[in-house]
């Protein structure tokens, strides 16, 4: 597997979004090794794509797994760090995500030799910034392990600086380490703090979240997360793909310029209004606390 990145995508019951995902890296990164971790869908569409996605993928559902039981997301990490132990690099994307360019064999080929000439380097971000993000949080860059990347400066935020949960490792890096993904990336950016350090920055990132997505909460939309959703006019808004020229010309322009989702990415047929959120509850307040009040209820309730 020497050169070759292995993607695993983790899934629930957003069978287009899957699809989306798993066709864009078919066109862009033609030669990676795609896992689909699926936590147990229910949905038909998910079903059925799941069935289709076999000819290009390896999917791994809950009862697949053999040495993990649960589902859940932190849980589906560690049974493919567990799975894939043994792979040369590894890229973790989840099925509301997208890669949005090519990413050619000498550039994974460079990702590899960076982690081989920084032993304490732990995670690469290949994602865009978020433009919502900025406002709270603006991104000063520091200089990063190679001039291809950057490190992200300290503005208080519980996770983001050390890790994400969209990130590319050397497995072997992870689990020599004594790695295992806790429940929450605030406490894998702790983790990654504690064992590695910074986490580097693509200036040219290759993939990002969709926009303005449906989203679950433990599996179930509450009250007040469907009206968000519906407020929001939340759907499906696939990227454009760069072609490789577009790629190469704005590479030769990206050090130094923060990559900021808004202004270097477009949707298609149209593009939602910028900019992008990730969660429909954001802006929301009163809706924020419908959610919790019903979320907090059902526990209490034991549902």
């Amino acid at each position: 597997m020497k050169n070759k990145l292995t993607i695993c995508i983790f899934s629930f019951n957003r069978g287009r979004f899957l699809r989306n995902c798993v066709n864009s890296i078919l066109a862009c990164i033609p030669d990676a090794e795609i896992a689909i971790f699926d936590d147990n869908s229910s949905d038909p569409e998910t079903c059925s794509y799941l069935e289709e996605a076999k000819k290009n993928c390896q999917v791994i559902t809950p009862d697949t797994k053999g040495t993990i039981k649960h589902g859940g997301l932190y849980h589906n990490m560690n049974a493919a760090l567990e799975l894939y132990r043994n792979r040369s690099l590894l890229c973790f994307l989840q099925d509301d995500t997208q890669v949005v360019r090519p990413l050619p064999s000498g550039e994974i080929q460079a990702l590899e030799s960076l982690f081989e000439e920084h032993p304490k380097l732990g995670f690469i971000h290949p994602c865009f910034i978020r433009g919502i993000d900025l406002a709270k949080r603006p991104v000063t860059p520091e200089p990063g392990p190679a001039p291809e990347f950057f490190f992200r400066n300290n503005m208080g935020q519980s996770a983001g600086l050390h890790y994400s949960d969209l990130v590319i490792f050397k497995p072997n890096r992870l689990t020599a380490a004594g790695w295992e993904f806790q429940q929450s990336e605030p406490s894998n950016d702790r983790q990654a703090r504690q064992l590695f350090g910074l986490m580097a920055y693509m200036w040219l990132p290759f993939a990002m979240w969709l926009p303005e997505v449906p989203a679950y909460r433990g599996k179930n939309k509450t009250l007040g997360l469907r009206l968000a959703e519906k407020n929001k006019q939340v759907g499906f808004y696939p990227f454009d793909l760069w072609s490789k020229e577009l790629a190469e010309a704005r590479k030769e322009n990206s050090q130094g310029r923060v990559p900021v989702a808004e202004e270097l990415l477009e949707c298609t047929p149209v593009t939602p209004k910028k900019p992008w959120t990730y969660n429909p509850l954001t802006g929301f307040r009163l809706l924020k606390h419908l959610n919790n009040a019903e979320v907090a209820l059902r526990r209490w309730l034991g549902r």
